[in-house]
């Protein structure tokens, strides 16, 4: 009978463990966390918000981690996990996160141009670039690596050797002082007024630098990290002088464009040393005083259309071109490669190098390819917009209030 009696009790303990546990579905809960990140974040690039959904077998608990630098992500998911009947522990991380970056959460870029990465390390994919000068928002650091926001608002990795962090204190008292803009392709720094002194650094087309004195010939300038040297005036602007003669037009637009002629193609490119094709229509654009979105896909969300179903006629030099595949019952469109638009059927665009190619089929430099994955065309000047920020007074690269 005792024997009899053991057996029951070890066989509904057995039962009763098996209904206490697994008492949730793991796999639903994934599924319902990217449902509140993708509503709230639909494009990963200018955006964060992560979630992991955590089991330890042992035990079978449960653990929710989500980071993100949205408060209504955090908010979400907070009333979300708060609905769910059974208990989950939880950690929620809002970046910027400021007591690992012990209160730098804003950066300037110190070199003539920095490589920011999909993933902390030199090995990863090269997402972007962003040149000297260049005000960063700085939202979390993983070993030397911080993970950053540019002015166009993308978001990925750079390494500490590109930037100097500063505190919002630090980094307005930056913004203040007086710039110089760099507005030739290429260019040096100096150790004293004059070409044949060692350089202190490269320079390219969009680089700022804070503007000391003038002397002999050069602007006497300052780097982020406080190295000094010497700038020739003509190849750099005061930066508000800059700013207050753009003019932007067809023509200044078409003139940059075709100062990059031959620059090689690079994957993540938006600097005169290398290019992608969307990297080169945003830097033809930001050298004329505009920021527009980084990465084709974003860019053809901005702007105007300009109706080209029955030919060209309607588009004028500027406009840029966007390509790809055309969407059909089974697939939806997707973008792949922009160009700007010249006149007379020819368009300048990164592919290979930074190359004029054309529409017109008798046209020696005539582009088949191109002309056959067409998808529309967009203008983007005199186009008042939210994705597109025109630089005026003393704004540098983003309106810093935001």
């Amino acid at each position: 009978m005792k024997q009899r009696l053991a057996c029951l009790v070890i066989f509904l303990s057995i039962i009763l463990g098996c209904e206490n546990k697994k008492i949730y579905d793991a796999q639903k809960i994934e599924t319902e966390l990217e449902n509140i990140n993708k509503a709230f974040v639909p494009d990963k690039r200018v955006a964060i918000a992560e979630a992991a959904v955590q089991q330890d077998d042992k035990s079978d608990s449960l653990s929710i981690v989500i980071k993100s630098n949205l408060q209504e992500v955090i908010d979400s998911t907070k009333d979300y996990v708060g609905q769910l009947p059974y208990p989950v522990s939880t950690s929620f991380s809002l970046l910027p996160d400021n007591k690992a970056l012990e209160g730098k959460t804003d950066a300037v870029v110190n070199i003539s141009v920095a490589n920011i990465r999909s993933q902390p390390k030199h090995s990863a994919e090269l997402a972007t670039q962003a040149t000297l000068g260049t005000p960063l928002k700085v939202l979390e650091k993983k070993g030397s690596w911080y993970r950053v926001q540019t002015p166009d608002k993308y978001i990925s990795w750079v390494d500490e050797g590109g930037i100097i962090r500063f505190t919002p204190s630090e980094f307005n008292d930056w913004l203040k002082q007086d710039k110089i803009v760099v507005t030739e392709q290429i260019g040096y720094v100096y150790t004293e007024p004059d070409t044949k002194t060692q350089l202190v650094s490269d320079l390219t087309g969009g680089n700022v630098l804070k503007l000391i004195g003038e002397k002999n010939g050069f602007y006497e300038v300052e780097f982020p990290d406080k190295r000094q040297g010497y700038v020739p005036t003509e190849i750099a602007q005061v930066y508000k002088d800059w700013i207050s003669n753009l003019g932007t037009s067809k023509e200044s637009l078409v003139k940059v464009s075709k100062q990059m002629l031959g620059v090689p193609y690079l994957w993540g490119g938006t600097s005169f040393k290398g290019v992608d094709c969307s990297g080169f229509t945003k830097t033809i654009y930001f050298m004329n005083g505009m920021v527009i979105p980084r990465d084709a896909s974003q860019q053809v969300h901005a702007g105007e259309e300009i109706d080209t179903s029955n030919g060209f006629e309607a588009l004028e030099p500027g406009d840029l071109l966007f390509f790809g595949r055309k969407a059909t019952k089974e697939q939806a469109e997707k973008v792949v490669h922009v160009a700007m638009w010249l006149g007379n059927n020819e368009f300048i665009h990164a592919s290979g190098r930074v190359r004029i190619n054309s529409f017109d089929p008798n046209a020696p430099n005539y582009n088949e390819y191109e002309l056959n994955r067409f998808l529309r065309a967009k203008r983007f000047l005199n186009i008042p917009q939210e994705l597109i920020t025109r630089l005026e007074g003393t704004r540098l690269f983003y309106n810093t209030s935001n």
